[in-house]
């Protein structure tokens, strides 16, 4: 029998995702790929894969999980998820080597909403149009292109010489806080008064129960538009936030359509995403306009801050090393102190 990771319970929703399938929106096939590309990057370095790597994706709780292998090196990142292995408590955001027959679980989420459990060389799995990123509507990537269900089993790729300790980061990296989600306004902003932009820049809005992967809905007040609500269908872009004819915002995510035909009155910045991303429903939102420049300059400092990672790992259990050194550094934009 293949080296597998054996599905006790997936939790309520989980799926395989890497960092998406592109250039294929032109032919109406969604990018989809991780709702927090930094998590998933962080749960991949942490067990030594490239950060791209396919991994699981749960959403508000993680399920449990048998190895079925030797040897096999696992690590969670993302939300405040609790981790026990063998019903043992673990750390998150930390390296873990398990044995054939040990279980890990993921608990509900105190902070945050999505997480994902990576496993030293990868799911083997095939891609789907360059990845293995599932997308439920098209079924296409992941197992079958389904999301995962109890006792399906995962095949897992050998991985490379699993030498040296497991490493973990000496802080934890949660999403926390209620504070503002940058956008640019645009790319149909002049289709809105300008009463309705200051709403939507000036209000608090709520996350609404009736969001998943492609769209997060935003329950709060209403967003006036300058005339028709509707244009002619053009491509959509991650983070769009359209206002549909009731004046809501829909923010538009990893799993969304390929064209719409909603005027988009902002777009979440790149550096922004995955921060939205863990916004869990009920939870506040609040958009401040930042410059396109500033923009791209956040997201260069996030990118930046994500290439040195490797250099902050410590042995798992020495999370005390360099601490002071650590917490004036920023590793990832919006992440000081070991909270993001």
């Amino acid at each position: 029998m293949m080296d597998s990771l054996f599905v006790i319970d997936p939790g309520p929703f989980a799926t395989i995702q890497d960092l998406g399938r592109f250039g294929y929106q032109c032919f109406g096939v969604s990018v989809s790929g991780a709702m927090d590309e930094n998590a998933l990057r962080v749960a991949n370095i942490l067990v030594g894969n490239g950060e791209g790597e396919a991994a699981i994706e749960f959403t508000l709780a993680g399920g449990s999980y048998r190895v079925e292998a030797d040897v096999c090196r696992v690590a969670v990142a993302g939300g405040d998820f609790p981790v026990s292995i063998n019903d043992i408590p673990a750390s998150s955001h930390a390296c873990h080597t398990l044995g054939r027959g040990d279980r890990i679980a993921i608990g509900h989420a105190t902070t945050g909403a999505r997480g994902y459990l990576a496993v030293a060389g990868g799911f083997d799995l095939p891609e789907d149009l360059g990845s293995r990123s599932t997308h439920i509507r098209s079924a296409l990537g992941g197992l079958n292109g389904e999301g995962l269900s109890a006792g399906a089993r995962i095949s897992l790729r050998a991985p490379g010489a699993l030498d040296g300790p497991d490493l973990s980061l000496p802080f934890a990296l949660w999403p926390h806080g209620e504070g503002s989600i940058r956008v640019v306004l645009g790319p149909q902003d002049y289709l809105f008064t300008q009463a309705g932009i200051e709403t939507l820049l000036s209000s608090e809005y709520k996350v609404s129960p009736k969001s998943d992967r492609m769209g997060c809905r935003l329950d709060g007040p209403v967003v006036e538009h300058a005339g028709d609500f509707n244009i002619v269908s053009d491509g959509i872009a991650r983070g769009s936030i359209q206002i549909v004819g009731d004046g809501q915002p829909i923010v538009l995510l990893a799993d969304r359509q390929t064209t719409g035909g909603y005027a988009k009155i902002a777009t979440i910045i790149s550096a922004d995403l995955p921060l939205f991303a863990q916004r869990r429903p009920g939870q506040s939102v609040r958009f401040e306009a930042i410059s396109i420049t500033e923009a791209e300059n956040l997201r260069e400092t996030m990118l930046d801050g994500l290439e040195h990672l490797r250099e902050s790992m410590v042995a798992t259990g020495s999370a005390n090393r360099e601490t002071e050194h650590l917490l004036r550094t920023n590793l990832i934009d919006g992440v000081v102190g070991g909270v993001y």
